[in-house]
């Protein structure tokens, strides 16, 4: 069963997506929310706090929540959201293309830039991300293929982690990430749509389940103009 802060969660940001709550503008208090849900306080804040991770909200003390604006895709540092459900709080149009579908097994090489075990066989994947018809994001995917079963490109094409918690009903825990500004490869400029930029930011996803067992890793090369990596951290 779903947890109640996490449906409020998903009603809230659809009615920021949607236009309800704009940019700026203070969502209604924690008290008014507890009426619209039929909830505690707590809820509330748990569902706030989702937010605040997706950096859809900012709350400012004794003021209230704020939506904030969002121009970019916005990835969360404190959370981990897909490329589908940030592209969705931005409210662009995106499309995802998956040029390269495989099987490979880890050899000693791919071990070392992965950390996925020796001898696994695993998926293998380019997808390009396009947003407002732009292509933006080249994700280079592996995903241990015993855990993550039965995937295709069709599902690739929409939304792994949804397939995975979803469809599986297996729980993603958390992900160790290395974010680096690098130069463009030849790969990415036939990829994306660089225009003059001639670097790329490029976040290492390795991805664990709650068991701490890892499943996945995924090196996502950005184009530097279009992504903003955020996270909101309070002072002790």
């Amino acid at each position: 069963m779903v947890k109640k802060y996490i449906d409020i969660y998903e009603s809230i940001k659809n009615d920021i997506v949607q236009g309800k709550y704009k940019p700026g503008e203070k969502l209604p208090s924690e008290n008014d929310f507890c009426k619209i849900y039929g909830t505690s306080r707590g809820t509330i804040r748990r569902a706030i706090d989702l937010l605040a991770e997706e950096g859809l909200v900012n709350s400012l003390h004794g003021k209230g929540v704020f939506v904030l604006e969002n121009h970019t895709i916005t990835f969360s540092f404190s959370g981990l959201v897909s490329f589908k459900e940030a592209n969705e709080s931005s409210g662009e149009r995106f499309a995802t293309s998956v040029p390269l579908f495989e099987e490979v097994i880890i050899d000693e090489s791919l071990h070392k830039k992965t950390k996925l075990p020796i001898g696994k066989l695993v998926y293998k994947l380019y997808r390009v991300r396009t947003s407002e018809d732009e292509k933006i994001i080249l994700d280079i995917n592996y995903f241990l293929k015993d855990i993550v079963t039965n995937l295709t490109k069709e599902i690739a094409e929409k939304s792994i982690y949804e397939y995975i918690e979803k469809t599986l009903n297996i729980k993603v825990g958390f992900a160790k990430r290395v974010i680096r500004v690098e130069s463009a490869t030849t790969k990415d400029k036939k990829s994306l749509d660089m225009k003059s930029y001639d670097s790329v930011v490029v976040v290492k996803n390795y991805g664990y389940l709650n068991d701490g067992i890892q499943f996945e890793y995924t090196e996502s090369r950005h184009r530097p103009d279009r992504f903003e990596f955020v996270d909101f951290v309070r002072r002790r």
